[in-house]
This record gives C-alpha cells, structure tokens and sequence, in this order.
C-alpha cells in the first residue's frame, strides 16, 4: 500500500512540473513583473504597515515617531489616483497643484513638510525601500520635524501601484 501511494505521489509531482508556465510578456519581450494584488480589506493594514516601517526607521535615526493623520491620507489618495489619470509621477497634479495645496484643500491645518511618489508593481515595504534608497525621499520620511504621515494609493487594473506619502507637522 505504501508503495502504490508513493508512486502515485511520485507520478503527481512529475505531471504537475509538465503543466505549462504561463508569462506575460511586456514589449521589450522580457517578462512582466508579478503585480502585489491590493484588496479593499487590506487598506488599514497597509496603512499601519507603512506607519510601522516609517517609525522603525525614524527611531533608528533618533526621530520622533509620528501618527497617520486622515486629512494627509486625503490628500496621498488624491494625488495617486491622480497621477494615474495623468499617467506619470510627479508632484503637481492635473490641475497645477502643489503637494500643499492638496495638503490644504484635504484640510490639513499644520506644515506639509514633503511627499514621495512612486509608480511600481511592488509592494509598500519593496517602495518604502526604494525611498529610503533616495536622498530627497529620505531626508522627507526623516525629517526631523515631521509630527504627522498620510499614506494612500491607487492600483489600475494592471496592477500598477501609485503611491504616495505625505509628511506634515
């Protein structure tokens, strides 16, 4: 009996290696990457994800932490969906905007201290990372004087993620 389920076990994982892979070619006919899948349910999550990383790494630099505050998260949502719309990243919305004036219009009342923006298929650790890896974004998450964080984003149906962080004091 062992013998028969240990060949067919055997049988099982040698068929299932014959199944074809398939890839998703870009136009440069190199393989696309695979897209981090956001659903609804993880927004809290990915939110108090990021805020854990961002103060991990503000405490490592001698900074204070700092608190998700809804009317940066506004503003972040705004401008990701916004840069999609536009179909590049960059600070200044569609309609000329400023990181501030979002900040503003969104009712933030304290100092918008900076943003960083990205255009991935990678999760927010793998862009937290990358930021990190920026001088300008850096010394944004960094900055000493940053009291408050909004964190939003946008994913097309592609998967493509448009991020975006807001530091404020």
């Amino acid at each position: 009996m062992t013998r028969i389920f240990s060949l067919l076990i055997a049988a099982f994982v040698a068929l299932s290696a014959c199944t074809p892979q398939t890839t998703t070619l870009g136009s440069d006919g190199k393989p696309l990457p695979t897209p981090y899948k956001i659903r609804k349910s993880d927004t809290s999550k990915i939110q108090f994800r990021m805020l854990d990383s961002v103060n991990s790494l503000r405490s490592a630099s001698g900074a204070q932490p700092v608190q998700l505050n809804a009317q940066l998260n506004a503003a972040a949502a705004t401008h990701a969906r916004d840069m999609s719309v536009q179909n590049r990243p960059w600070h200044f919305g569609s309609d000329g905007s400023s990181p501030l004036d979002r900040a503003q219009r969104a009712g933030f009342a304290g100092a918008l201290l900076g943003e960083a923006i990205s255009e991935t298929y990678e999760s927010e650790v793998e862009t937290l990372a990358a930021w990190m890896d920026d001088p300008g974004s850096r010394s944004v998450i960094l900055d000493p004087k940053a009291t408050s964080m909004g964190f939003a984003w946008y994913q097309e149906s592609s998967g493509k993620i448009w991020w975006t962080l807001d530091m404020g004091s």
